[in-house]
């Protein structure tokens, strides 16, 4: 289905955007169709990457058209009609070395290098990292709200009352 254009019109509980919109030019537009496909009271599920300063060659291997930052994030969400529920950073505690890594490469911006290279990491290492994301996850069930990562999470709502067109 393309995403800006979604043929459903106030029928769903729930729709997950788990790092979609990144992809798509016309971002604003998406989240239009996505409020307009919610049933009043449905919900948004959003992840995104963050940080301009964090933009390499995976981003480019992988098609991102950007990477957002919070405050443009929830203008956006709140410009299609949202009411922003919860918005949260995640992969906090490995912002450090992602930017190490991109700052190290930051001279080879070419994606004919090999892009997946940064992701492949050591078993041992793989598995502490792992276990510091669980600790991230655990913290944001307890509702704390992380003020920096490499990713957000976004959780919004259409409103029960509809706002008038503008």
């Amino acid at each position: 289905m393309d995403a800006r254009k979604i043929p459903y019109q106030s029928e769903l509980d729930a729709i997950g955007a788990f790092d979609v919109l990144e992809h798509i030019q016309e971002d604003e537009i998406v989240l239009k169709q996505i409020y307009n496909a919610l049933k009043p009271g449905g919900s948004v599920y959003i992840t995104v990457p963050q940080h301009r300063w964090l933009w390499s060659v995976v981003d480019e291997y992988a098609c991102h058209v950007r990477r957002y930052d919070a405050n443009g994030l929830h203008k956006k969400v709140s410009s299609a009609g949202f009411e922003i529920i919860k918005s949260t950073s995640f992969v906090s505690v490995l912002l450090p070395a992602m930017y190490l890594s991109r700052l190290l490469k930051r001279n080879k911006m070419d994606v004919s290098i090999d892009a997946m290279a940064e992701l492949r990491v050591n078993p041992i290492l793989n598995k502490v990292f792992e276990w510091f994301l669980n600790f991230e996850l655990l913290l944001i069930r307890f509702g704390v709200s992380l003020p920096v990562g490499g990713s957000r999470l976004l959780v919004a709502r259409k409103p029960i009352t509809l706002q008038k067109d503008a």
